[in-house]
């Protein structure tokens, strides 16, 4: 049984009762699902995962000052549901924080976001990882008959605003162009193996995170963001060609593939940079898309950042 839908079993058969019968004046400020760390959130879940942190439970999201209010009570009322269900038993990890129960609506977001709220501007939605992001918008809710929790989750998987998305793969195609086209070619002529190693490894970041920018996708922690990217469809084929260059170690016998596959990354990163208008340029050295990128965003808050700054 995979953990969502274990979770909204449990949670119709012990979580809706609950609320009726102990908090029913309170039910209509009470939003209830399955959404933040884990990977039942994210539908990864498999048999690896249920040695800690899986089992039956689900998350209330309450008002702050509702959760003032009755958040402790609510908690107890909580802990106090059957610990095994259907054959699965909650194993908490000491490692990891608390992933289920109940909680203030607004620091929930806040946890992931740094806002309480929705963010506002370019900058507030700037500042928030997209690893944090993608936490944020995972998994169901079952209900949230308010409306409150699922309108700022709307909002946050509306995407990032241009400027916004324009300044991030601006960053992307500088460092891809930087680690990859640049100083790993120079690494390996150096005979630099543990350095060529590094820079592939940033290369790599930069460019699964622009394919999923490119997507409109949050990129997920990096545990998951290659098997999240097995669901892109605009340039699935160029996260093939990733997945080799990973695969293939920093020795010299394989130096001329792996340039040629940096390479080929570049090139249809940046074609699809000029399939949505982004770019204009037809260099095949990335650092000029994201040159073009910074001078196209309108945000002088935005513009006047160094081309590489970014939050991840």
């Amino acid at each position: 049984m995979k953990g969502m839908e274990l979770a909204k079993a449990y949670f119709e058969e012990y979580g809706i009762p609950m609320i009726e019968t102990s908090f029913s004046q309170y039910q209509g400020q009470i939003a209830a699902g399955l959404v933040g760390e884990g990977s039942e959130c994210l539908g990864y879940d498999d048999e690896f995962s249920q040695d800690h942190d899986f089992g039956p439970g689900f998350c209330v999201w309450i008002p702050e000052d509702v959760y003032r209010e009755i958040g402790n009570a609510m908690q107890a009322a909580y802990d106090s549901l059957p610990k095994t269900y259907r054959g699965f038993t909650r194993i908490q990890s000491a490692q990891a924080d608390k992933r289920v129960g109940i909680f203030s609506l607004e620091r929930f977001y806040q946890k992931y976001t740094g806002l309480t709220h929705a963010p506002k501007d370019n900058l507030e939605w700037f500042r928030i990882p997209e690893s944090f992001l993608a936490t944020a918008v995972n998994g169901q809710v079952f209900r949230d008959p308010m409306g409150t929790f699922s309108q700022i989750r709307s909002i946050l998987k509306d995407f990032y605003p241009l400027d916004v998305m324009k300044k991030k793969l601006a960053a992307r195609a500088a460092v891809m162009a930087q680690a990859g086209q640049y100083n790993y070619p120079r690494c390996m002529k150096r005979g630099d193996s543990y350095a060529a190693y590094l820079a592939c490894g940033e290369f790599v970041r930069a460019a699964l995170s622009a394919i999923y920018l490119l997507n409109e996708r949050y990129m997920p922690f990096y545990k998951w963001a290659f098997r999240g990217a097995d669901e892109l469809k605009i340039l699935s084929g160029t996260v093939h060609e990733l997945k080799e260059l990973v695969l293939l170690s920093d020795e010299m016998e394989n130096r001329s593939r792996k340039e040629w596959l940096i390479e080929d990354i570049c090139i249809e990163v940046g074609r699809e940079l000029n399939r949505k208008g982004f770019t204009r340029t037809t260099d095949a050295f990335l650092q000029s898309h994201g040159e073009e990128l910074m001078r196209s965003i309108r945000d002088q808050r935005l513009s006047s950042l160094p081309i590489m700054v970014d939050c991840r």
